[in-house]
């Protein structure tokens, strides 16, 4: 039989769709509209967010962010930054986890700590933020200076930055409560 593609995300039962593209055609990929509440997308928002080219925290990989969500440690980026803090409160310690000890979750707090001040155009593209890659990111972070004007920042003042259309204006301006929340966590001085 022939395969097709489903309409149904297999991780939350939400509806697979296909979107319009920045040339105003059909994507060619369907994705998940369940957003957030989808635990394959929870999961790999954290993976992008620790990822070499956005934080990069030492210690917390591919593995480690899936067993961290399914032990509910994280369930978002900005809980990385308050994990020792909870871990501290926790009758379940990570250090008395399988695969982790003292030095261990040691060295994992102390490379989240090392990461808690990140220059703007990586913080950006550690959010995910759809058709935010790289060079947008930098773009973005050259043109506005600061991350509070890329959040304040309206329609019109996205689109004069290069590599800014309409559908990417529109995913950073969907996205300025979680980055506004996980800037004043992570880009606080």
């Amino acid at each position: 039989p022939a395969w097709t593609m489903p309409d149904v995300c297999p991780a939350c039962g939400s509806a697979a769709v296909r979107e319009m593209d920045e040339a105003g055609e059909m994507d060619v990929r369907r994705r998940c509209s369940g957003g957030l509440i989808c635990p394959a997308q929870a999961v790999e928002r954290i993976r992008h967010f620790v990822s070499r080219n956005a934080f990069d925290i030492e210690g917390l990989g591919e593995k480690q962010v899936q067993a961290f969500y399914e032990w509910g440690l994280v369930r978002t980026p900005a809980e990385i930054f308050d994990l020792e803090k909870r871990d501290g409160q926790s009758l379940s310690r990570l250090e008395n986890r399988d695969g982790w000890g003292k030095t261990s979750a040691r060295n994992l707090f102390a490379a989240i700590d090392t990461r808690r001040q990140l220059p703007v155009n990586r913080f950006l593209y550690a959010l995910g933020i759809r058709q935010v890659g790289e060079t947008t990111a930098k773009d973005l972070a050259r043109h506005f200076g600061a991350f509070d004007r890329i959040v304040g920042a309206t329609a019109e003042q996205l689109l004069e930055v290069e590599d800014v259309g309409p559908i990417v204006a529109e995913s950073i301006m969907r996205t300025p409560e979680i980055a506004a929340a996980l800037g004043r966590t992570v880009l606080a001085s």
